[in-house]
């Protein structure tokens, strides 16, 4: 192929004389291959030259390595006998003062020796240093001038990898024995970046040279849902399979070319960087896969730009593509990358991982920025919903794309590979939100506002505030709660917003996005559950059972939600969120009051600040359920209690319970049952056992602190009411007594006999304690014996 020729005036002026002298006319263009030819025999005898002068200056610099190791060896010697008088005079001090001098001038002796000896072996690493980068310039010189006369450079570039090897090897070496020698490693460093700054831009030139020689990229064929599911499409043609003799040969010798390159650098990288920035990521993409890939990928963009408004086309192609290339990198590269022996990488992770990093730099750079357009436009007419469907939509592709990729790391067995946050970046087209945490807050806002509109219209169902319907297969642990329907749509909407969020390749954005969607939707639930109790408060004040009922499904939907995000918060994808919390930004304003509390102070897992917001609103109307039939119970006891006289009189004939406790007893137990049958057990523990502390303790205070007289009458009259009241919790607890303290040992001193109670020592701490009267004090115990009176 016949080439242009070089610019004039980028011409030496020896050139310009010697092709003046050699072609003056036209009828020197006759001789031009003659002296093409003799020129390039005479480069060849000046290469031979070269390298016998190289063999030559090696063979001197081997006789001199020897005598020079003989002299430091005498050296050695030396400085051992020297060492060991001078040991020999500081043991042995009665010489005085002579002694001690000679030591000062043998010490002094011994220590020019060591300098010497110092200075003997930074000459002789710096003659080799230098030898050695003298062959690295010659050889990237000789393949710079072989690569312009179109002859095989691929073995000279061989030997200057290795000699590039053996001088990483003396450079690692001074750096762990001479780490003062900084100058002589820098000077040697600038040199070697120099002759590399030459050597890998060439040899990936020639890579992709025979990379289309080969025929890649190879034609991408026409997606079909007959093949899109098969492991390789029967029509692709694989030029990586098809290669055949010498083509093969220099393809397997250039990527080896490749990652010996690579891993030369790598080895500096780290020499360079020890004990400075231990956290940089040495791991680079793999050169030679990274060839492969960017010329494919660039022939998919042709396809690329018809699909702008057809996202699904695009990762169609993407995965067709990883899918029917991935098995050469399996049978074909990976033994090549194996007996280059670079350690720490796999010819199909690559793949994929190139592959995907692509397809993320075109989203980031066509895709997102075409719907963040679309998004900012339909925001000044007001109608967004069909960029944000269209935005949701590139999402769902996006996330079914990464799961399918996976499953082709996972297929090979690389499934550790996964398990590290920094890798599967690698593999994750959503790894585009990492460079652009604002795009993951309009995400996050977008799917948000899709949430809440749905959930607006569950809401609004009333038939999702009711317990009817329930699938049990779904909502087991609902149905033990009594929680209403709109739970159950809420955890449903809350859980696919959790789903999401894990494919989010990163612990620190997943918190991030959890907190912009998942918080919010728990907030508004709780918002919402708050305004139907007071609601049902300021119309009736509770006091119908309507409202009790609708406070209590409030609480039973508070309760499930909490149970379920606290077994969420156990698991550790949650655990690793919360510990991310305290690098989250706020929520954004939104238009319900869910915005004021986005981002709390990071507790042990991601909702705990919900979970105790959600546990101290139950505390709260179990609270006032419980104060509200205690006030309707005391306003029908009032009478009861102030009849002081009943307790002296005997009780009615035929009545075990006096007829005034038996409207407030009759109340009670018909609040007790709306409440049992609309609340769940535990809160409705809660309530009765917060009741019953109530009861007791204005039963204690209104009656057996009343100052009344309790005659033996009065005394069975309060035990047969207690006993009928202890009956109404028995359906609850075993002793119900033990709920009463107060009133169940005021009784018990009322029932006591005469000469037990009237005795000097009652309410001492002692005559307490034999009498089993622990929640009595002294003073209490007093009065009642006081008011006790007895007939006889």
């Amino acid at each position: 192929m016949a080439r242009s020729l070089p610019p004039y005036s980028s011409l030496s002026a020896n050139t310009i004389f010697f092709l003046n002298s050699k072609l003056s006319s036209e009828q020197d263009l006759d001789v031009a291959p003659t002296l093409l030819s003799e020129l390039r025999t005479e480069c060849d005898d000046l290469d031979q030259s070269l390298s016998d002068l190289n063999a030559q200056i090696q063979s001197h610099l081997t006789r001199h390595t020897s005598q020079s190791g003989r002299v430091g060896s005498l050296f050695s010697n030396i400085h051992a006998q020297l060492h060991g008088l001078l040991q020999s005079t500081s043991h042995s001090p009665s010489d005085g003062v002579s002694r001690r001098g000679m030591g000062d001038e043998l010490q002094a002796l011994a220590k020019e020796v060591a300098r010497v000896e110092t200075v003997r072996k930074y000459a002789e690493t710096a003659l080799k240093l230098d030898t050695l980068v003298g062959d690295i310039e010659d050889a990237v010189s000789s393949t710079l001038r072989r690569h312009a006369l179109k002859n095989n450079s691929e073995d000279t570039r061989e030997k200057a990898i290795r000699t590039l090897k053996l001088t990483e090897d003396v450079l690692i070496s001074v750096t762990k024995t001479h780490p003062q020698w900084e100058r002589l490693v820098s000077a040697v460093d600038h040199r070697v970046d120099r002759a590399l700054a030459i050597l890998r831009p060439q040899a990936i030139a020639d890579h992709r040279a025979l990379l289309a020689s080969l025929g890649w990229p190879p034609l991408l064929s026409t997606l079909s849902s007959s093949n899109q599911d098969e492991k390789r499409s029967n029509d692709v043609q694989n030029p990586l399979f098809t290669m055949q003799g010498d083509l093969k040969h220099q393809y397997c010798e250039s990527f080896l070319t490749l990652c010996g390159l690579q891993e030369l650098q790598r080895q500096r990288k780290i020499r360079q960087l020890v004990g400075r920035y231990s956290e940089v990521a040495l791991h680079q993409p793999l050169w030679a896969i990274e060839e492969l890939v960017n010329p494919l990928f660039i022939e998919a963009q042709r396809h690329f730009s018809k699909w702008i408004d057809k996202p699904e086309f695009i990762f169609a192609l993407v995965y067709k593509i990883t899918r029917d290339y991935v098995d050469s990198m399996d049978e074909l590269l990976q033994p090549l990358l194996d007996k280059a022996m670079l350690s720490g990488y796999s010819c199909r992770e690559e793949w994929i991982s190139a592959i995907v990093s692509s397809l993320s730099t075109y989203l980031a750079k066509e895709i997102f920025p075409t719907h963040v357009s679309q998004l900012n436009d339909e925001s000044v007419t007001g109608t967004e919903s069909q960029a944000r469907l269209a935005w949701l939509h590139l999402i769902d592709l996006m996330i079914a794309f990464d799961k399918r990729i996976q499953s082709l790391v996972v297929y090979s067995g690389l499934s550790l590979f996964l398990d590290e946050d920094g890798n599967l970046l690698k593999i994750s087209s959503l790894s585009v939100f990492c460079d652009r945490p604002d795009w993951l807050d309009l995400w996050a806002e977008i799917e948000l506002t899709d949430v809440l509109d749905k959930l607006k219209l569950e809401m609004a169902n009333d038939i999702n505030w009711s317990n009817e319907g329930q699938v049990a297969s779904i909502l087991s642990a609902q149905e033990d709660h009594k929680s209403p329907l709109i739970s159950g749509a809420f955890l449903r909407y809350l859980s696919l917003v959790v789903d999401r969020c894990r494919s989010i390749p990163s612990i620190s954005l997943s918190s991030r996005f959890i907190r912009l969607t998942g918080a919010p939707m728990i907030w508004k639930l709780l918002d919402c559950l708050l305004l139907r109790c007071q609601e049902a408060e300021g119309l009736t004040a509770l006091a119908d059972d309507t409202a009790l009922t609708k406070v209590a499904k409030s609480v039973n939907a508070a309760r499930f939600f909490e149970s379920v995000l606290v077994e969420w918060c156990e698991d550790v994808f949650f655990l690793e969120m919360g510990l991310s919390q305290a690098d989250q930004l706020e929520t954004p304003d939104e238009n319900i009051s869910i915005s004021r509390r986005s981002v709390e102070a990071p507790g042990n897992s991601i909702f705990d600040e919900e979970i105790r917001k959600l546990e101290q609103f139950r505390t709260e109307w179990v609270e006032k359920l419980s104060t509200v039939v205690l006030r309707g119970f005391d306003a029908r006891l009032r009478d009861y209690m102030k009849n002081k006289k009943q307790w002296q009189e005997k009780r009615e004939e035929g009545w075990t319970v006096s007829r005034s406790f038996i409207g407030a007893l009759d109340y009670l137990q018909g609040k007790m049952s709306v409440l049992e049958e609309g609340l769940n057990k535990n809160d409705f523990t809660g309530v009765w056992r917060s009741l019953a502390t109530g009861i007791d303790r204005m039963i204690f205070n209104g009656i057996l602190m009343s100052n009344a007289k309790f005659y033996d009458g009065g005394v069975e009259r309060l035990g047969n009411d207690l006993a009928v009241l202890f009956g109404a919790f028995g359906a609850w607890c075993l002793r119900p007594e033990g709920f009463f303290p107060k009133v169940s040992e005021g009784l018990k001193l009322l029932r006591l006999a005469k000469t037990q109670l009237k005795n000097n020592l009652v309410g001492d701490e002692r005559w307490l304690k034999e009498n089993g009267i622990r929640h009595l004090s002294p003073t209490q115990v007093e009065q009642i014996a006081k008011n006790r009176v007895y007939i006889s």
